[in-house]
């Protein structure tokens, strides 16, 4: 009875602390270091807290701490949370705790950190769940015949879209909110009071005061009105502003920035090497504006002399500062397709920070002695002064390196012994990259652009040039330079990696290269990523090249931040960070100060748990903010494909099958615009899917639709709404029918 009494005052205790105003979640730990509990007695300590999850009151949130469970009102009641288990009536109930993501159709999928497959929630199980809500899940089905997880939303336990950005429609007496995230799939009903005055068509942003019912939908309140439907900017202004991306920069941060002088003073040269006579150019897109590297190089019989010379934000952007907070909230520039929404205001991005030709800068520089073979034999990462001497676009580069304009080579004479030398150092590093195994996607970008009312133009892909490629060979290797520097020196530190693909992933992709006649590694061996390039260079040219190469891509895992060195798989390489970008990503400026902190002899054990205590956020936070940013800018490019092609509705291009589905096919034109012709529109037979070779076959025609096949399509149409463009095949038959017609 005594051990009873002990155990429920331990629970009540623990309890009663968790629900404290002042308490933040801790780890079992912290918890024990809270109650001054040796290392050696924490037993009852981990009992008590499973106790505690058990019974409901107590749940572990993301990170592994422990919270008590809250309730809508405020009070406690029983919310399960991760993983635990119950017993019910003999069986065996699982909860799990992630976010929802809502789908158009009514249906939905609940993303569980740390999960590889996310779980599937049919319509009539998604309760009161909206898009990005956090849920408590009920496992319905497991995984079973490829099938993923199938489950049922128990309880919302925290909203997680506050805002909605949409079309406003009024009716005499109210009025409604159409998301433009068709993801977020109910209207919102806005009262008359509470509209703003905002008219038909009108993009809004409106707070939501209730989240409705099952059978209700939500109500919200008019904030502020972006401007009319089709005006200039409001449609990417739109997509922006619904992924919560801020547009303007606090007027605290606007004025640290405006304190900062435009140029440097005496004091800022002390103590730096000074490099402003040595010969450097930055080599950018023309309509770059922030310049953060420059590049400068010589060679010393068979040795080159590489200089990456990086922008030293870190000088201007202090730790914990207006500027920083707000640097680390965005994580990194936005690049719209008619906008960049910066990290940094552009006082110092394109100003103090932009390694602008003919100006004094301050500069971080990896300073790098390379052999013939492309090692680096030595190197030194430095504060510097530079002085960049010209400021070239990759277009003349380029130019000049392929001895296509002759005015252009005459206008830069004096650097263009310079530039062949680039050229000869980056061929040697791209082949030693090639040689350990490095992958080279070469996909195109595309290229957008548009008038001055903000329509598009013009659509066409941005390939790799040589000049491009000097560059990106020479970031990458003082990227690694500087990784492998501080991994041995033991600091706390950002790397990028990359793991390894998913074993089963990769598996079924390899199967179907298996089938073209391909040889590639034996079933269930570990894959290294010489042998995805192997396949990558055997199918080059092949219609098919454009398919296994997305497959490829898409088995493989997305590159992250992480303080643990655990390599890039991607890259072949073993160490592997972000050093070259510090005004337009936060991981590099971050890295920049731990550098300078070690240059300086201020990396003491106390600075040392100083980065190591709040690294792992700034990495985490950083990989979720970069993964915001793609997604957004994908969104705009879809969006604006989607206008383009709507003022082109019947004309016939031709593509290749980018993809093949059970519903129809994808088809990608010259300009990278991709459509989906929906199998009603094969009207000339019935088609069978093939699962294994992604291929549509008529049963009786016997006409066969497969990856990387040439087809030609007619625009049917172009929704900019949906971001979505629909095709039909266009077949000899179908030309003839309509010359009939006519």
């Amino acid at each position: 009875m005594k051990k009873n009494a002990q155990v429920k005052k331990r629970r009540k205790m623990l309890y009663e602390i968790m629900c404290c105003k002042e308490y933040t979640p801790m780890r079992a730990k912290d918890l024990a270091v809270l109650l001054q509990i040796p290392a050696g007695k924490r037993d009852e300590l981990h009992k008590t807290l499973d106790m505690l999850l058990e019974e409901g009151k107590i749940s572990i949130n993301k990170r592994g701490r422990y919270e008590a469970v809250r309730k809508e009102s405020g009070k406690k009641e029983k919310e399960p949370s991760r993983e635990y288990e119950k017993k019910n009536k003999g069986k065996r109930e699982f909860y799990l705790t992630g976010i929802f993501v809502g789908n158009a159709k009514g249906f939905g999928f609940v993303e569980v950190e740390g999960e590889a497959e996310d779980i599937f929630i049919p319509e009539e199980h998604t309760g009161d769940a909206l898009h990005k809500d956090t849920v408590q899940v009920r496992i319905l089905k497991e995984e079973r015949d490829g099938r993923r997880r199938e489950g049922a939303v128990v309880k919302v336990l925290e909203r997680g879209m506050k805002e909605v950005v949409g079309t406003y429609e009024k009716s005499d007496s109210f009025g409604f909110l159409v998301p433009d995230n068709r993801k977020f799939s109910k209207d919102i009903f806005i009262p008359m009071e509470h509209s703003m005055g905002a008219v038909s068509g009108d993009k809004v942003v409106a707070s939501i005061r209730n989240y409705g019912t099952r059978s209700r939908n939500p109500e919200g309140k008019v904030k502020e009105i972006l401007g009319h439907q089709g005006e200039k900017g409001v449609d990417v202004m739109s997509v922006a502003r619904s992924y919560d991306l801020p547009m303007e920069f606090p007027e605290k941060v606007l004025n640290q920035a405006e304190r900062i002088k435009d140029s440097l003073n005496e004091g800022d040269y002390y103590g730096r090497m000074d490099l402003r006579d040595w010969t450097m150019v930055t080599i950018d897109g023309e309509d770059a504006k922030d310049l953060d590297d420059a590049i400068s190089v010589t060679k010393e019989g068979e040795f080159y002399h590489l200089g990456v010379h990086i922008a030293d934000v870190s000088n201007y952007v202090q730790y914990n500062s207006a500027l920083d907070r707000e640097a680390l909230k965005r994580g990194t520039s936005v690049y719209l397709v008619d906008r960049v929404i910066p990290m940094l205001p552009k006082k110092l991005s394109n100003g103090i920070c932009s390694l602008n030709a003919g100006e004094d800068r301050l500069a971080l520089s990896c300073l790098m002695d390379i052999d013939k073979k492309g090692n680096v034999i030595g190197h030194k990462i430095a504060e510097t002064v530079i002085h960049v001497d010209r400021r070239m676009t990759y277009t003349n580069v380029k130019k000049i390196l392929l001895h296509e304009d002759e005015e252009i080579t005459r206008e830069y004479a004096e650097l263009a012994p310079m530039f062949f030398l680039m050229q000869e150092l980056s061929g040697i590093l791209r082949k030693k990259r090639g040689k350990r195994g490095a992958i080279d996607f070469d996909f195109p970008e595309s290229k957008i652009k548009l008038d001055e009312n903000g329509r598009p133009t013009e659509i066409y892909s941005y390939e790799q040039n040589v000049a491009t490629e000097i560059i990106e060979d020479f970031m990458l290797l003082a990227n690694e330079t500087v990784a492998e520097e501080y991994y041995f020196r033991d600091i706390p530190f950002v790397y990028r990696t990359h793991d390894n693909p998913d074993p089963e992933k990769m598996e079924a992709v390899l199967s179907m290269v298996r089938g073209t006649g391909i040889k590639v590694k034996k079933a269930k061996q570990e894959i290294h990523p010489k042998e995805v390039q192997r396949i990558l260079d055997e199918i080059e040219g092949m219609d098919c090249e454009p398919f296994f190469s997305r497959l490829l891509l898409r088995s493989m895992k997305q590159a992250k931040y992480t303080t643990d060195c655990s390599g890039h798989f991607g890259l072949a390489a073993r160490y592997y960070c972000h050093f070259t970008s510090p005004i337009r990503r936060y991981p590099d400026l971050q890295i920049h100060r731990i550098i300078k902190e070690t240059i300086h002899g201020r990396m003491t054990q106390e600075k040392k748990k100083h980065y190591a205590d709040f690294l792992d956020a700034v990495a985490n936070q950083s990989s979720t903010l970069e993964r915001r940013a793609e997604e957004v800018e994908r969104e705009t490019v879809k969006m604006k494909k989607a206008e383009y092609m709507a003022a082109h509705l019947g004309e016939i291009f031709e593509g290749t099958i980018s993809g093949v589905m059970e519903w129809g096919l994808y088809v990608e034109l010259l300009s990278t615009v991709e459509g989906l012709v929906h199998v009603n529109t094969l009207t000339d037979d019935y088609y069978v899917f093939d699962r294994e070779h992604y291929s549509l076959t008529g049963e009786t025609t016997k006409r066969q639709y497969v990856m990387g096949q040439k087809i030609k399509v007619r625009v049917e149409n172009a929704d900019i709404v949906t971001k979505t463009v629909d095709f039909s095949p266009v077949t000899e038959e179908s030309v003839e029918k309509v010359r009939g017609k006519e």
